[in-house]
């Protein structure tokens, strides 16, 4: 698709009576792009996702497709796409029909031919992995299958812009894994400008060319995944998108000091000197050594559950000098050769941690 639509949301606010869904909500979305919108329950992502489709209007704000102001056009004049995560399938219909049912309901002087819809239809299916299946029932199909045939219907009237709200989160982990792989897949080839809703940090991270990170009706940081993921913005961020170890501590002249040693953490905060702080350490971030690192800071922590199952061996610990519980993630390479044993007695060092002031507000 050439046709390929720009978004711009500029101050959005909404209020559903006293609950505030969306605050001065500003976003940009490029054409032709995959983005997530990624957060938990009540951020106000899928509010944000139905103002966009024109199902919901704005207390204050403007929505702009390429650059025209469409805030308060109806969805069918905006040539939106929904999916939602409940199929609402068609029970009684083939899936051929369902695919069919907005081509038929078109005005008479809009509708195209018989032969027409048979070969769009067709075409569709094949696109989305469902030939041969078109004389089926939904309730002869997976739930895999069935989410399919929802984006095909919706495929099918030419939309300009996509929008799917939690489309795999009625899938268990394994179909969930396929479908959105299969997701990438397909908007590599059709390149309609798209946006989902998804609570599931991994899924965004893996098939998102952006991602953009919501929290109590604002949007806390927009990335690519891996700039998201690496360089979160604040401790919402670096907490919602995978586990996170807290450390506690006092910055001093650029340095942190934890426990009995002081640590040069490269990403402290302008302004953070001479403060509590927190320091933000990913469990694949943590080195164990065995006895105490010459020149280097570390903790002393106690080994309390190891579970070597999986593609990366979990190691738990306990640190006695502040009463709180650590989690490092190893290669196995490097956990065969430490040979850890309960209740051994090691030290913690960091590849990698980012410090915030502890009166950060969430």
């Amino acid at each position: 698709m050439t046709d390929r639509l720009h978004i711009e949301v500029r101050n959005i606010t909404k209020q559903f009576g006293a609950f505030t869904a969306l605050n001065d909500v500003n976003l940009q979305v490029k054409g032709g792009e995959l983005m997530a919108l990624l957060g938990p329950s009540g951020s106000g992502k899928t509010t944000l996702l139905r103002i966009l489709a024109g199902l919901e209007t704005p207390d204050q704000g403007l929505v702009l497709y390429d650059d025209k102001d469409v805030t308060g056009s109806k969805p069918k004049d905006r040539r939106v796409g929904l999916v939602f995560q409940h199929y609402a399938l068609f029970k009684h219909m083939s899936v051929f029909e369902n695919v069919a049912f907005g081509l038929r309901v078109r005005p008479k002087q809009f509708r195209p031919s018989e032969s027409e819809i048979r070969e769009k239809v067709m075409t569709l299916l094949g696109l989305v992995q469902l030939s041969g299946m078109e004389h089926r029932f939904p309730t002869q199909l997976s739930g895999g299958q069935r989410q399919r045939v929802a984006l095909a219907r919706t495929l099918a009237v030419e939309p300009r812009l996509l929008l799917l709200d939690e489309p795999f989160g009625a899938l268990d982990a394994r179909v969930r894994k396929d479908l959105r792989r299969w997701l990438r897949k397909f908007h590599d080839e059709m390149k309609i400008t798209t946006i989902f809703v998804t609570h599931d940090q991994e899924e965004a991270l893996e098939i998102a060319d952006t991602v953009v990170v919501m929290n109590h009706a604002r949007i806390e940081q927009t990335g690519k995944p891996e700039a998201v993921y690496n360089h979160p913005a604040n401790p919402f961020v670096y907490q919602f998108l995978g586990n996170v170890n807290l450390f506690h501590g006092r910055i001093d002249q650029g340095q942190v000091r934890i426990g009995a040693d002081v640590f040069q953490i490269a990403h402290v905060e302008e302004g953070q000197q001479e403060s509590e702080a927190i320091a933000y350490v990913r469990p694949h971030d943590i080195e164990i050594h065995t006895v105490k690192p010459s020149g280097r800071a570390s903790l002393p922590a106690t080994v309390t559950g190891i579970n070597g199952a999986g593609a990366v061996a979990r190691i738990f610990l306990y640190r006695q000098d502040n009463n709180s519980s650590v989690e490092v993630e190893l290669n196995h390479q490097r956990y065969l050769h430490l040979d850890l044993k309960l209740g051994q007695e090691v030290f913690l060092s960091f590849h990698k941690a980012k410090v915030f002031s502890e009166d950060y507000s969430i």
